[in-house]
């Protein structure tokens, strides 16, 4: 054996040592590989059947959303017809105010009067009735004094 088979032997050696140094990670590095694509399957299996839920409950979600649209365009009608029955009832409001306040002036000027006329009836009455006691005062006096002086002479 020469110089040079020795050296190629060598470099096999090595080449093999290298070989089986890294044979090692790769084999680990296949179970990583084979553990992981394990797991992707399993999750498929298990996110199919998931998704089919999920596309069930957004239909039935969806159905519920049109039957709510269907129900809120009810409302919107019948909310429609509460504004023209309000808006009729806020005129027939007015109308009304209106009326009371032209019942009320034409009522209350009459009362008017009349309460100035009783007024002016009871101060008269008691004018006249003050005058007669003045009066009956006077006289009483002017008796008084005649009989004073009747009296004096």
């Amino acid at each position: 054996m020469n110089g040079s088979e020795v050296a190629w032997l060598v470099l096999a050696g090595a080449f093999l040592m290298l070989v089986l140094v890294l044979a090692v990670p790769i084999l680990r590095l296949r179970h990583t590989v084979d553990a992981t694509t394990r797991m992707i399957n399993e999750l498929n299996d298990r996110t199919a059947p998931l998704l089919g839920d999920v596309n069930n409950t957004v239909k039935n979600v969806n159905v519920a959303l049109e039957q709510v649209q269907t129900s809120l365009d009810g409302v919107n009608l019948q909310l429609a017809k509460v504004d023209t029955m309000t808006s009729h009832a806020q005129n027939v409001t007015a109308n009304v105010a209106n009326l009371a306040t032209v019942v009320s002036a034409a009522a209350a000027n009459p009362l008017v009067k009349v309460a100035a006329f009783g007024y002016g009836v009871r101060r008269a009455a008691s004018a006249r009735r003050h005058a007669e006691t003045e009066r009956e005062v006077r006289d009483t006096i002017k008796q008084q004094r005649r009989a004073a002086k009747r009296g004096n002479r």
